[in-house]
């Protein structure tokens, strides 16, 4: 393999290059070559893309009133001219979407650079998608999918969201992906086990994607390449639905009795993250990736005036060695408040 053009450059010019390439093409980047892999992860180029303000989260929030479900959108991004402490801003924001099929309103929701996909197929089978453009905040509807979905992962693997449906009445396994820049669907190989794709979680890892089941306590991941799927157990623990990531091609999941675990593929076992003993033990939690490390959130018990709860965040930095992974968590930021009623869905990573 001939050597990557960014090898003759300055760290810091090359730095300030890839910092400006949109962030899902990265893991491409990171395939050709050891010094690209090493300045796509490094410090320098989360913190560049920090005072570009080129990510957000996207944070959703549902109420149920009268047996009507109402989703509210927040972001957490970069301000300028703020103390450190003050450097997040926490801001409700309108996504303006109308589903045509008024019981759907738990759809399959993924992020793909700036946009962001709602996939149809919640309580009923449908093939509708529906893209919101972060930057414009317009929301357009999508190709529909080939086939109508219904018990479904979704899982984002390079440049293809993939949906894979499960195993139900005696019905074959059926998956497809919906290429992002050409904005086109075709079918993607079979899933091999018949099992339900029913999860409380979905997240992308080793070209897989996998499924989370708080009820079976096991993951289900299908291998987006041939098919093939591989199980492993979860902790034998309550976890919420947001408190789930990938950061580095690592799953981590949030338990409020064992805290903050990894789990490691080569030993095929979970580990506890270290370093951690001072975070909160909570149980309503949302965690992403946000500019390098992890951005841990949740709503705080202490009710204010008997209606509201205060959404706080603290920043992880996550550091691994032959030894394990090891947190170091800032302080932690009063983002502000919710109503109480308010339950977090969804905790997305946004980025140009």
């Amino acid at each position: 393999m001939s050597p990557s053009p960014f090898s003759s450059l300055h760290k810091d010019m090359a730095s300030e290059i890839l910092a400006r390439v949109p962030k899902r093409l990265y893991p491409i980047l990171a395939c050709f070559s050891k010094n690209l892999r090493s300045l796509v992860r490094s410090p320098d180029i989360h913190k560049i893309r920090s005072l570009l303000r080129k990510d957000s989260l996207y944070i959703c929030f549902m109420h149920k009133s009268g047996g009507v479900h109402t989703p509210h959108w927040f972001t957490l991004r970069r301000t300028e001219n703020k103390p450190p402490s003050e450097k997040n801003h926490f801001v409700s924001v309108v996504v303006n979407l109308a589903f045509p099929d008024p019981n759907e309103h738990m759809p399959s929701i993924i992020a793909c650079g700036p946009e962001i996909f709602f996939i149809s197929g919640s309580l009923v089978p449908s093939s509708t998608v529906w893209i919101f453009d972060s930057r414009t905040g317009v929301s357009r509807q999508g190709p529909s999918m080939n086939e109508e979905r219904l018990f479904k992962s979704v899982g984002l693997v390079g440049s293809k969201i993939y949906v894979v449906e499960g195993y139900v009445d005696d019905e074959i396994h059926q998956a497809e992906s919906f290429d992002v820049k050409n904005e086109s669907w075709e079918h993607a190989p079979r899933p091999e086990l018949e099992s339900s794709f029913l999860a409380t979680a979905n997240v992308s890892l080793d070209r897989k994607v996998c499924a989370l089941m708080s009820v079976a306590e096991i993951t289900v991941c299908y291998d987006t390449r041939d098919g093939s799927c591989e199980v492993f157990g979860l902790p034998k623990d309550k976890w919420w639905r947001t408190g789930v990531c990938v950061i580095d091609n690592v799953l981590y999941v949030y338990y409020a009795r064992f805290g903050l675990m990894w789990y490691d593929t080569e030993l095929k076992l979970w580990r506890v993250v270290t370093g951690l003993d001072d975070l909160k033990k909570v149980r309503s939690v949302a965690m992403a990736e946000y500019y390098g490390k992890m951005a841990f959130l949740w709503r705080d018990f202490a009710v204010v005036g008997g209606v509201m709860k205060e959404v706080w965040c603290r920043m992880i930095a996550l550091d691994r060695s032959e030894e394990g992974i090891n947190g170091t968590a800032e302080s932690g930021q009063l983002m502000g408040s919710v109503p109480r009623g308010y339950r977090l869905q969804h905790c997305l990573s946004v980025s140009e």
